[in-house]
């Protein structure tokens, strides 16, 4: 733990999904002074997220599902597109969490992702640890309709759309998801590079 940091208590405010505690703590600041500081913490647990990708026919695969904290703020729909991800279970292995998601999110049974990096979203408020992966499918994966578990309240409908059409919902505003567009964008530069077309003089 860091040595600048003396937590002075701790409240439970509500422990219904997950616990949001209101921290008194003390932090020495640069200058060697120390101050009292109040905040209000959401202890969610970690998470993973995958972006699913075709090479051969340049696809994307994600899914569209209601976010009610995007309904509250002026969403007029509250349904945000995104890509896949679910919460892991005690200590799992974010890789196997995430190939669970992909195939109850996506009814696509994949058996190998790959790592990228781990970022927190909202680091101001939420514990949360979002760890990022990208997998390789194609259409004998698919083993299932998705759409996610009925005793989880989840209604996700899959959508597989060709990857520039994806990149340009980011633009519209379609897409603004955060999670969403950081595998985009790491699509774009590393997995479905633009061709440049270069005048001959």
């Amino acid at each position: 733990m860091a040595k600048n940091v003396t937590i002075k208590s701790t409240e439970v405010l509500s422990d219904n999904f997950f616990p949001l505690k209101s921290i008194e703590f003390e932090f020495q600041k640069s200058d060697g002074s120390v101050e009292e500081i109040k905040r209000e913490v959401y202890q969610s647990g970690n998470g993973a997220t995958a972006l699913l990708y075709n090479r051969s026919s340049n696809n994307v695969i994600l899914i569209r599902q209601f976010r009610l904290p995007a309904y509250l703020n002026d969403d007029p729909t509250g349904m945000l597109i995104e890509t896949c991800a679910g919460l892991l279970e005690d200590n799992e292995d974010p890789a196997n969490a995430i190939i669970r998601e992909i195939e109850e999110e996506t009814g696509y049974r994949v058996e190998n992702v790959e790592k990228l990096f781990e970022l927190y979203s909202t680091a101001g408020s939420v514990t949360e640890r979002l760890h990022f992966f990208i997998a390789e499918y194609s259409p004998e994966l698919r083993i299932g309709k998705g759409g996610g578990l009925t005793e989880e309240s989840e209604d996700i409908e899959v959508l597989e759309m060709p990857f520039e059409d994806a990149y340009l919902r980011i633009e519209t505003g379609e897409i603004r998801d955060a999670k969403t567009v950081i595998l985009l964008q790491y699509a774009r530069l590393n997995l479905f590079q633009e061709e440049k077309v270069f005048d001959i003089l």
